[in-house]
């Protein structure tokens, strides 16, 4: 065996580092800082309850002027208020009223476009690009043109909330169609099955996930577009309690309508969650079956 050269023998060679074992590093997982272990159902209250407790103090303290930021005393007896007058049920009801027709129109013309795109080519290169254009401009953009043209009557926030919930439905449905892999087509063309088979057994169940993720986002987008119009033209709907709250100081109805806001925001949200999971148990098995 040949010898090293000399000259090789004078190079230093460095030292492997060991793993520092230093109190200072703090490990992600295993035994490094962790929070105290709460039960579940307490976690999702921690941050409301942090917020209330600002709110208040903030109240107490009186950093800012009670006309600009009312205690939570004077919000809950303005709601108590509101709610034995029936005034707020008014309108509550006016605002659910239009999001349930607005979001349903929305809904069903979202799904079809998507379907109509998703199942033919020559459809999806004469209606795309079109409807990529129409997607980048806001909802509240139309607002000006709409209002000239309908005034401020119930067609403006309908058509508003149409475009609201349109969009995302058939971008959803549409790329839910797509992602569906061309082996399932393949069995499907093997089956002969027909066109109303292949949607009801294939299509539809494979597209459960991205079209309840669009009419999450759709029932969301419609339901603050909804406040947006009802905010600049209505005169009924909790955007319009809260407008004629900042235009009289009684911040105190302002709140009221934000909490009312975010509280049926939420019980949509969560409701759709409950009827996504029931229907995915009808798309495994239709999907199963295909395979």
């Amino acid at each position: 065996m040949p010898e090293m050269p000399a000259c090789f023998s004078r190079i230093p060679v460095p030292a492997l580092r060991k793993p520092s074992t230093s109190k200072r590093h703090f490990r992600l997982t295993g035994g490094g800082l962790r929070l105290p272990r709460l039960p579940s159902a307490t976690l999702p209250w921690l941050l409301p309850l942090a917020l209330f407790v600002l709110w208040q103090a903030s109240s107490l303290l009186t950093l800012l002027p009670a006309v600009v930021l009312p205690s939570p005393a004077e919000v809950v007896k303005a709601f108590i208020e509101l709610t034995a007058s029936g005034e707020l049920a008014r309108h509550v009801g006016a605002s659910i009223t239009r999001v349930g027709q607005g979001f349903l129109v929305g809904a069903v013309a979202g799904i079809g476009l998507g379907l109509l795109m998703g199942m033919s080519r020559p459809m999806e290169e004469l209606i795309h690009p079109t409807f990529r254009a129409f997607c980048q401009v806001p909802t509240m953009a139309w607002l000006p043109l709409l209002m000239m043209m309908f005034g401020i009557g119930e067609a403006l926030k309908l058509i508003i909330i149409v475009k609201s919930t349109l969009v995302p439905m058939c971008i959803n449905t549409f790329s839910g169609i797509r992602a569906i892999p061309e082996a399932y087509f393949e069995v499907a063309r093997v089956c002969r099955l027909t066109r109303l088979a292949l949607l009801t057994r294939l299509i539809l169940p494979a597209t459960i996930p991205p079209v309840f993720s669009g009419m999450r986002q759709g029932l969301a987008h419609a339901w603050v577009s909804l406040i947006g119009v009802e905010l600049l033209a209505s005169t009924v709907g909790i955007g319009y309690l809260m407008n004629w709250g900042r235009l009289v100081f009684q911040l105190d109805l302002v709140f009221v309508g934000i909490v009312v806001i975010g509280v049926i925001g939420l019980a949509m949200d969560s409701g759709m969650r409950v009827l996504e999971r029931r229907l995915g148990v009808w798309r495994q098995a239709a999907v199963i079956d295909i395979a």
